[in-house]
């Protein structure tokens, strides 16, 4: 294959291997420069793919001239493949469909085969639409593969066509590779002026840390010597009273030694607890330097960037993205399009995500070659910010020990701010983006986080938190690395180099934090700048603390409330009662299971008097609506805390547990309970109601399509079966009867594919029946003994009472 020889190539003018991320070529036959080998070999000045040349007089020749150097072709040397070439150039563009960037088109690439070549080519472009098909991944593949005659030299055309591929919704602007306009050695000569501030800054905080901690230190010390020497003094003073008195004076001075000790410990705490007052309270100050620092070096990195891209338009280099890239960065606005119009589904930066992976677990030397590495194949703004996003939560920041030793060259090194505590996710996502030519900023604000409960209001610093917005795809759009990051699954740590990789090694993140909407972030990040929400219409601080507390769940699952009224906090009706209601998308009805759990709010108890809050909550599902109706057992706050899964009825069959996680949390007030609450009969947890029956099993209610019957004395449920399940079981409880006792007051039948259940109820009152059952097993043998277990399948709520008649 060729793709060995285009990825492990050396470059003509060193000899060294040239990596894709610095490569230029492939040029004549099949040759590759550094872009900072890159130059007029005569007098040295910097070549582009468009001022370049190569020595038409010779085939040997394989180096690259300047205009002013090149070997001229004298009087009468025109030939038939010269001629070629003129014509080749003279072809009108076709700018629409191919992609310069990736053409490196030099004056000699065109031969006499190329203009074959091109001539194929327009022929296939004015028919594209019947030989392109594009799959649901955004890909594409040939009806017809009549190529015609490519070979090595002709195998960037090959990427060119894929340009030709149906766009997205929205217009992906192309973006120019880094090292087309900005050579590596001068952005490193900027990171190392960065480096050089830097150090000086980290300099200083040391120093005055040290100074800090010294004065602090000083104080204790003081009050250490002027109270030992009391302790001292009124020791002797006792030895003396004590003095002829042998064992009296052992006494006193074990006590002395002990009171000695103890003083000496809470004296060591004291200073600790001093000096950890003092690193706390710079910290904010070191904090706020290092951010300010960073912003001037980002304003000059993207500055840097912005010079370049200008230097080479003024020469009549043709860079796509530095038309449709701004050059400062733009007002906040909302965007144009949601998230989903930029991408569907995170598979489709399966490249860009592996080769964050990939890089990720090596270590470079500057932050300009950890950049180059990572964007140095990005096709466009969006998928350089994804590389980027992906680096840092794969490196999974929080948990990298720093040592004494580590080395200062490379960008871990480097990040003396996350061993300070100066740098965070967001810091390095801004110095990184600037690094690749991306506007980024740094927002502050409030967000729902770790240890916030509904209801809860912003009064202090508890939640406050940092996010980055980032302008790609036209707009400013929303990237919280820190809750984005996720760790490796199935293993401790990323694999050393040269070390194996296992096959289970899997990299789990959070999507939903990058490129978020703004209608779905304001849940829960709440900026001081009301022009950072991104919204039409902003919100205000108390609204923020009102909008129900969601998690990204909510959004993946493609959750919604049936109204725009629901708040975090819920008010019980006069009953106790209050519901919450949350709407399931059509696509997903069939695979999501919910759950819950009621507590006392700001409280770990999740009974009342012996019998669990659950059996207060009733949960049932209408169409596409999943409802939980919450009887409050006593005046009281509660935290409902609602969690979804979502599976296939192949993986809920098999019984295995399964993991549920939070979707949304709700605080019930019930201010003043007059009634007594009695607790839903102690049935299988989970939703009440056929429904769960018909999704996962396929039974079809003829009889009762509610969660709540009224029966009289006796009933009969009918089920039709469409599928062939087996061993049906019904469980009877009641609030204050055992379930053995009511075993015998329910059967059932199967006649055919309908199953009835009959109950004769030996009392009335209030009842629970469990149904159970299991499919057939076609591929167990007859005589088998193997009796797979039964699996939940539904349960009703059923009223009994002589009045209630059919």
């Amino acid at each position: 294959m060729f793709k060995a020889n285009y990825m492990d190539s050396n470059c003509l003018r060193c000899n060294k291997t040239v990596y894709p991320t610095d490569k230029i070529g492939p040029l004549k036959d099949y040759s590759f420069f550094h872009s900072g080998c890159f130059r007029c070999v005569e007098c040295s000045s910097k070549l582009t793919l468009k001022t370049y040349f190569n020595n038409q007089h010779s085939n040997d020749d394989k180096e690259v001239y300047c205009s002013t150097h090149v070997p001229k072709i004298g009087a009468g040397h025109l030939n038939q493949e010269a001629l070629g070439i003129k014509a080749a150039l003279n072809v009108p563009r076709l700018n629409q469909f191919v992609n310069e960037q990736i053409r490196p088109g030099g004056k000699s690439q065109f031969d006499s085969e190329a203009i074959a070549i091109k001539a194929h080519l327009n022929n296939r472009i004015h028919n594209h639409q019947d030989k392109v098909d594009v799959n649901s991944n955004n890909g594409y593949h040939e009806k017809s593969r009549n190529w015609g005659r490519f070979d090595s030299s002709a195998l960037h055309i090959q990427h060119a066509l894929k340009q030709t591929a149906v766009q997205k919704k929205y217009h992906k602007p192309h973006a120019q590779a880094i090292n087309s306009f900005l050579d590596e050695e001068e952005q490193k000569r900027l990171e190392e002026q960065h480096r050089v501030e830097e150090e000086k800054l980290y300099k200083e905080f040391v120093s005055i840390r040290m100074k800090e901690e010294e004065k602090a230190i000083q104080g204790i010390q003081e009050e250490w010597e002027v109270e030992l020497t009391k302790i001292t003094a009124k020791f002797e003073r006792d030895l003396q009273v004590k003095s002829k008195n042998k064992e009296d004076q052992k006494v006193l001075t074990l006590k002395y030694a002990k009171e000695k000790d103890m003083f000496e410990k809470n004296m060591t705490l004291k200073r600790e607890k001093k000096k950890d007052s003092v690193t706390k309270k710079l910290l904010e100050q070191e904090r706020a330097a290092a951010a300010a620092l960073i912003e001037k070096q980002s304003e000059e990195m993207m500055d840097l960037i912005a010079k370049e891209k200008t230097k080479l338009l003024e020469v009549g280099e043709d860079l796509e993205d530095a038309q449709s890239y701004p050059t400062q960065p733009p007002p906040p606005l909302p965007p144009n399009f949601n998230k989903t119009e930029i991408y569907k589904d995170p598979e489709e930066f399966a490249e860009v995500d592996q080769r964050a992976i990939t890089v990720a677990q090596e270590d470079q030397e500057t932050f300009t070659d950890l950049i180059r590495q990572l964007v140095g194949e990005c096709k466009s703004d969006v998928e350089k910010a994804r590389t980027i996003f992906r680096w840092i939560t794969v490196k999974n920041l929080n948990s990298i020990m720093f040592e004494d030793t580590q080395r200062g060259d490379t960008p871990m090194g480097l990040l003396r701010g996350i061993k300070f505590g100066t740098e965070s996710y967001h810091v390095l996502f801004k110095r990184l983006c600037s690094y690749a030519g991306l506007h980024c900023v740094v927002i502050k604000g409030y967000s729902k986080s770790a240890g916030y409960q509904p209801g809860v209001k912003f009064e202090d610093n508890r939640f406050r938190n940092s996010w980055n917005a980032v302008y790609v795809a036209g707009a400013w759009r929303f990237v919280q690395c820190n809750w984005g990051a996720r760790h490796l699954v199935n293993a401790k740590e990323v694999p050393k180099p040269g070390k194996a990789k296992s096959d289970s090694l899997r990299y789990e993140y959070d999507d939903h934090y990058f490129l978020t909407d703004p209608k779905e972030f304001i849940y829960e990040f709440f900026p001081l700048q009301p022009e950072w929400q991104l919204l039409k219409e902003a919100i205000n601080l108390e609204e923020f603390e009102e909008l129900p507390f969601v998690r990204s769940l909510f959004f993946r699952y493609q959750l919604a409330f049936p109204t725009q009224h629901m708040k975090s906090v819920m008010p019980t009706d006069q009953t106790g009662a209050a519901t919450v209601r949350l709407e399931m998308p059509i696509d997903m009805q069939s695979a999501l299971i919910f759950h819950y759990n009621l507590k006392f709010y700001n409280k770990d108890t999740d009974n009342f008097e012996g019998t669990s809050l659950k059996r207060f909550v009733m949960q049932s599902v209408v169409n596409n609506t999943v409802a939980f109706r919450v009887h409050a057992p006593c005046s009281a706050n509660l935290l409902l805390d609602i969690f979804a899964n979502a599976v296939t009825p192949q993986e809920y069959l098999t019984g295995e547990p399964m993991k549920f996680k939070s979707v949304c949390k709700f605080k019930i007030v019930c201010s003043d309970l007059q009634t007594v609450m009695v607790p839903l009969p102690d049935c299988a947890s989970g939703e009440w109601g056929p429904a769960k029956a018909t999704r996962l099993f396929g039974l079809i209610p003829l009889t009762h399509q509610d969660a709540l019957i009224f029966a009289s004395q006796s009933l009969e449920i009918q089920f039709q079966m469409s599928r062939p399940l087996t061993d049906f079981m019904a469980t009877l409880h009641k609030n204050g009867l055992e379930e053995k006792k009511l075993s015998k007051y329910v059967s059932q039948r199967v006649s055919g594919d309908i199953v009835t259940l009959s109950v004769n109820f030996p009392e009335e009152g209030q009842y629970g029946m469990d149904i159970y059952t299991r499919e057939v097993n076609s591929t167990l043998k007859s005589d088998s003994n193997e009796k797979h277990l039964l699996t939940h399948c539904c349960k009703y709520l059923i009223n009994s009472s002589r009045k209630n008649r059919h």
